[in-house]
């Protein structure tokens, strides 16, 4: 039984810091105002209300996108908007959680 669980709920999913290594995008879709409170480097602040018009410039750089926020609720809703427009996107949760797994990727 626990082997039917796990295998419903297991994830082909690459790691995030793989993910990072091979060059995904890391957004951050925060507002502006916590994005200046602290960030990751290399991070980019796209904030969730704004995230659909972004669409096309990010298909434009054809690379899988992680996004990240406080908690992870908002990044998981972005990535859902973005996966349905067709891009690669995984929701990486928090933004220090996704720190510290560009840091173990060596980026």
């Amino acid at each position: 039984m626990f082997q039917f669980i796990r295998r419903f709920f297991a994830s082909n999913r690459p790691s995030t810091s793989q993910l990072i290594g091979e060059g995904a995008i890391i957004i951050d879709v925060r507002t502006p105002a916590e994005f200046r409170n602290g960030h990751g480097k290399n991070t980019r602040n796209i904030p969730l209300q704004t995230i659909e018009k972004k669409v096309s410039s990010l298909r434009k750089q054809n690379k899988v996108i992680i996004t990240c926020c406080a908690s992870g609720m908002r990044s998981g809703r972005a990535a859902k908007v973005l996966n349905k427009a067709g891009l690669e996107a995984y929701n990486g949760g928090a933004w220090s959680t996704v720190e510290k797994a560009r840091k173990q990727s060596g980026v």
